[in-house]
């Protein structure tokens, strides 16, 4: 099993913010996206569409059970400071055993994010 993509879905003004958010962040791509009943967007990493953000007027905040979606980067250090420049709160951690940082924070959509960065200190 590969993972292949998640969905976000939100009102429309908060899935611009939402849209920007990852853009700016992630330096990810918005590109095609089939017509669908709902307005939306796909974000591309690698020519690849990885987060996938659909228009829903009735949903702000349905995380259910989702506790946090995880990321690999590398460049811990301008990361963070990326967020600082964004305004954006976050926390590292470190996890020695694996040797790890992890940085958490949320999206404005409320999802918690999880980026490690592997042997770097």
């Amino acid at each position: 099993m590969q993972f292949e993509h998640f969905n976000i879905s939100a009102p429309k003004a908060l899935l611009e913010i939402v849209k920007d958010f990852y853009v700016n962040l992630f330096e990810l791509e918005v590109g095609f996206r089939p017509h669908f009943s709902n307005q939306g967007y796909w974000l591309y990493f690698d020519n690849k569409p990885i987060v996938h953000l659909t228009q829903d007027e009735d949903r702000e905040h349905a995380l259910g059970a989702l506790d946090h979606i995880a990321f690999s980067l590398t460049g811990l250090i301008a990361f963070t400071l990326k967020l600082d420049a964004l305004g954006v709160e976050y926390h590292v951690q470190e996890v020695r055993q694996i040797g790890i940082h992890q940085v958490f924070f949320h999206d404005p959509s409320g999802i918690k994010l999880e980026v490690n960065f592997h042997q770097e200190s």
